[in-house]
């Protein structure tokens, strides 16, 4: 007679390093919820899934109305250089989509990015500078990232 094992290992087709996303309209809030986690490695997951979801423009509206770019703005000045590449790539793949655009301008996102520019990680000022150019593409972007950005400051420029 067989006798059923149990691995310990976890199937092949389970990423340890994405957080598992409830269905149907409960999943972007419960990833809201996992980037306030005081638990470094679920704020990880959560920004490695929403990565993958900000993809879809319905989703970055969705992302819009629940209130993530404050988590997002919050998450900016986060002493973890992991946790500040995933959020300014999450920007990035936002501001590529016009409602991602849209909602980075109504919610003051362009200042919070502004003081990364000069973060020691590389990725986190090449993420910055793609969001910024996405951003120049719409109209408002580009006057609204004038007024959020003191350029005299990082450039030493004397308006």
């Amino acid at each position: 007679m067989a006798h059923a094992r149990i691995s310990a290992n976890l199937p092949p087709n389970i990423d340890p390093t994405k957080a598992p996303i409830a269905f149907g309209r409960r999943g972007l809030p419960k990833l809201n919820e996992e980037l306030q986690s005081p638990e470094l490695l679920t704020q990880q997951r959560a920004l490695m899934a929403l990565c993958d979801l900000v993809h879809d423009p319905e989703k970055v509206y969705q992302a819009v109305e629940i209130g993530f770019l404050d988590n997002l703005k919050t998450l900016l000045r986060h002493r973890d250089s992991t946790i500040r590449q995933k959020t300014t790539e999450v920007l990035y793949i936002m501001a590529m989509h016009s409602v991602g655009r849209q909602g980075l301008i109504q919610n003051g996102v362009i200042s919070a990015l502004a003081e990364l520019l000069d973060d020691p990680v590389d990725i986190c000022r090449k993420n910055t500078h793609q969001t910024f150019e996405m951003m120049a593409k719409l109209p408002e972007g580009g006057l609204r990232g004038v007024k959020g950005f003191n350029f005299s400051t990082y450039f030493g420029l004397d308006f």
